[in-house]
C-alpha cells in the first residue's frame, strides 16, 4: 500500500544512510587518529585498561630518568674510589719504601702528605648533580620500580646505595654528656666480664641519632670507638663497631650485627665473642659531639720520618688499602645493578607500549578497505533515499 502520509521506503532508506554515515565516521577517526579505541565509548574496558598501562609507561619514563641519574652518580663514586685505591697503593709503596733505614724519609712523607691532598681533592668534588656517596654516613635511594598487583594497589621499589667514607679527616671522640642512645649489655654470666667461649650482646635502644654522637666498646682495656656521621643510623653504628673490633686482628675475638628494617623503632644488636683463651673486661660508653672521621682517617697521622711511625704506618696502609678496595668493589657491584635495572625498566616500558597498541591501534589496512566500501555504501544509500522519496511523485499519475 502506498501512502502520502508515511514513505516506508524512505524511512528505511534514511535510516541505512544514517548507519552507513555512523560507520563511516568511525573508520575517518580511526584512520586520521590512527586508534581504533580513543576514547572510553569506544570500548570502555579495554579504554579503561590501556589508560592504566598508559599512564604506568609515563611512571616507568620517570623512572627510567631517576635510574640514570643514580647511573651517573654511583659512576662518579666508582670512578672516584678506583682513583683513590690507586693512590693508595702508591702511598704503600712509599710506606714499604720508609721501612729502611738508609733512605730519606723525609722526602717519602712529603709525598704520602701529597698523595693523601690529592685522595682529599678526589673525594671532594666525587659528587653529581650535589650528591656525593664518597662523604657522610648512612644511605641514599633511587626509586627503580612501581608494583602494580591485581587488585590495583602500586607499591614502589628502591634501590639503596650505601654512602662509603673515603675522607681523610680523623675521627675523634665525643668529650661531653654519655649520648643519647642507651646501650645494654647482655649475654654474659658475671656484669663487666666477657670469659672465654661467651658472646656478649650490646643492645643500642632504638633511636635518631645525630652526627658526631660516640660510641665505645672497650675489650680487655682496649677501647674499639665509632663516631657517627651525617645520615647515619644506628645499623650503621653497629656495623662500624663490628668492623672496627674484627679489622683489630686480635686472636679469638670476633664481632656479629643485626640490621633492623627501622633502627629508629627496633633496638640494634652488637654481639662480641670471645674465644681468646682468657676472659676480658667488656664495658660501653658514649658521648657527644664527637668528630666524625672517614674510612681513610688514618692517613690524617701516618708518618714515616720515625721507626716506629714507619712500622705503624706499613700496619695502618694495608687496612687502608682494602677500605678503597672494598669501596671500589661495593660501587661498582650496585652501579652494574642499577645499570641492569634501567634496561629493564626500558624493555618494560617496550613491552607495554606493545601491549596498549594491540589493545588501541587501528588496522589501517581494514580500516582503509572498510573506509572504500562505507563510501560506495553512502553513494548507494543517497541514489536509494532519492529513489524512496520519489515514489509519492508516482501517486500523482493515478490523479490524472
Amino acid at each position: 500500500m502506498s501512502s502520502l502520509l508515511t514513505n516506508q521506503s524512505a524511512m528505511v532508506a534514511l535510516s541505512t544512510l544514517r548507519m552507513i554515515n555512523k560507520n563511516l565516521g568511525d573508520v575517518q577517526n580511526q584512520v586520521s587518529t590512527g586508534k581504533r579505541i580513543s576514547r572510553a565509548s569506544d570500548n570502555a574496558a579495554i579504554w579503561a585498561v590501556s589508560t592504566v598501562m598508559d599512564s604506568d609507561v609515563k611512571g616507568f619514563q620517570a623512572i627510567s630518568d631517576t635510574l640514570s641519574l643514580g647511573s651517573s652518580t654511583v659512576a662518579v663514586a666508582s670512578d672516584a674510589a678506583n682513583q683513590v685505591t690507586s693512590l693508595l697503593q702508591q702511598i704503600k709503596a712509599d710506606v714499604v719504601s720508609a721501612q729502611e733505614s738508609n733512605v730519606d724519609r723525609t722526602k717519602i712523607q712529603d709525598d704520602i702528605v701529597n698523595l693523601r691532598d690529592q685522595i682529599s681533592s678526589i673525594v671532594d668534588a666525587a659528587q653529581f648533580s650535589g650528591l656525593n656517596l664518597l662523604k657522610g654516613g648512612g644511605s641514599v635511594s633511587f626509586l627503580s620500580s612501581l608494583n602494580r598487583a591485581s587488585n590495583g594497589t602500586v607499591t614502589a621499589s628502591e634501590i639503596s646505595v650505601n654512602k662509603i667514607d673515603l675522607t681523610t679527616t680523623a675521627q675523634a671522640f665525643g668529650t661531653s654528656g654519655t649520648g643519647t642512645v642507651t646501650a645494654t649489655e647482655g649475654g654474659v654470666a658475671t656484669a663487666g666480664t666477657l670469659a672465654d667461649g661467651e658472646t656478649a650482646t650490646i643492645t643500642y635502644t632504638a633511636a635518631t641519632i645525630a652526627e658526631g654522637e660516640s660510641f665505645r666498646v672497650t675489650l680487655g682495656g682496649t677501647n674499639y670507638d665509632y663516631v657517627a656521621r651525617d645520615g647515619d643510623t644506628l645499623n650503621d653504628v653497629v656495623r662500624h663497631l663490628a668492623k672496627t673490633i674484627n679489622d683489630a686482628g686480635v686472636t679469638g675475638l670476633s664481632a656479629t650485627y643485626t640490621n633492623v628494617a627501622d633502627p629508629t623503632t627496633t633496638d640494634s644488636v652488637l654481639s662480641i665473642t670471645n674465644a681468646s683463651g682468657a676472659n676480658m673486661t667488656i664495658a660501653e660508653d658514649g658521648a657527644n659531639d664527637g668528630t666524625a672521621g672517614g674510612d681513610l682517617g688514618k692517613l690524617s697521622s701516618m708518618d714515616v720520618t720515625t721507626d716506629a711511625g714507619a712500622a705503624q704506618a706499613l700496619t695502618d696502609i694495608e687496612g687502608l688499602v682494602q677500605a678503597g678496595i672494598d669501596a671500589a668493589a661495593s660501587f661498582g657491584s650496585t652501579g652494574k645493578r642499577v645499570d641492569i635495572q634501567k634496561e629493564f625498566v626500558t624493555t618494560l616500558m617496550d613491552a607495554l607500549k606493545s601491549g596498549i597498541g594491540a589493545l588501541t591501534d587501528a588496522d589501517m589496512e581494514e580500516a582503509s578497505a572498510r573506509l572504500q566500501s562505507l563510501q560506495v555504501q553512502q553513494q548507494l544509500g543517497v541514489q536509494a533515499l532519492s529513489i524512496a522519496n520519489r515514489a509519492p511523485q508516482i501517486l500523482l499519475n493515478l490523479f490524472r
